[in-house]
């Protein structure tokens, strides 16, 4: 008989372990704070926050379930002798954590065996906590959130995020030369987590976004699912890498198809 998974008890660690290492960041951010090595670009950076929030994170985790698997940006990696896996995301706008400016966040989802079932994205420059389980509803500092309802393409405002690669932003441009002549305005955040969680709070009507992964992400689609809002793919793909788009379900299929038409998961 497989073991019931208790996902509340699971968001109640990911919640206080995730305010724990945003905290951290915040209060301990060196003044002099630089970039520790570069990945896919000379402007997609790592710092050494990144690294010790991560750490933080998977320590506490670690101690409190022992046999549990994790995946983290920063190299976290073990497999799960339990069912869960941890996706760890220890600064989603570590470009925004850099500039000190405030559109950064912490995001820690569980997943059990296979599916995202509980997500936390802390936001320390807020103090704002979004949370989800699955089938349990959306919420933001312990109070129910809904996606907006009712707003048509044109009167859309919509988040969205850019490459680090110069080939594949230039491809974005485009794309957005012409969706902006067709919505109400474009807001970029610099965090996939926080854009969804805004979609979740209604403060924007959607976001998409090319070239994120699932630790970016993990969390925070399901906080907009449970929110009330449509996330997925072009072309009836899910979520992933090649494409993200989250909307109340009256407003994706409209600007689903416009994206497709302009090819948003392409790079050319």
């Amino acid at each position: 008989m497989t073991e019931t998974i208790d996902t509340q008890a699971l968001l109640e660690l990911a919640t206080e372990v995730a305010r724990r290492a945003g905290r951290m960041l915040r209060d301990e951010r060196p003044r002099d704070l630089g970039v520790t090595y570069t990945k896919s670009s000379p402007t997609d950076v790592v710092t050494e926050m990144d690294t010790a929030s991560e750490k933080l994170i998977v320590e506490a985790l670690r101690a409190a379930r022992p046999e549990d698997g994790f995946l983290g940006e920063e190299g976290a990696s073990d497999t799960s002798a339990s069912g869960v896996r941890w996706i760890i995301d220890p600064i989603d706008g570590t470009v925004n954590y850099l500039y000190d400016l405030p559109g950064w966040a912490v995001s820690i989802a569980a997943e059990v065996r296979g599916e995202v079932a509980a997500g936390v994205v802390y936001v320390p420059g807020q103090d704002e906590t979004f949370t989800a389980v699955r089938g349990g509803g959306a919420f933001r500092n312990g109070e129910p959130i809904r996606c907006t309802r009712g707003a048509p393409l044109e009167r859309a405002l919509v988040a969205t995020g850019f490459a680090y690669a110069a080939a594949r932003r230039a491809a974005q441009a485009e794309v957005l030369r012409g969706l902006l002549p067709r919505v109400r305005d474009i807001r970029r955040f610099g965090s996939a987590a926080v854009d969804l969680c805004m979609v979740a709070c209604g403060r924007v009507d959607a976001y998409y976004e090319r070239g994120v992964n699932l630790w970016d992400y993990a969390a925070g689609k399901l906080i907009a699912e449970e929110a009330g809002a449509r996330v997925g793919g072009l072309r009836g793909e899910p979520a992933s890498p090649e494409l993200i788009l989250a909307a109340a379900p009256d407003l994706y299929e409209q600007l689903h198809d416009l994206l497709a038409e302009l090819g948003a998961d392409r790079d050319s």
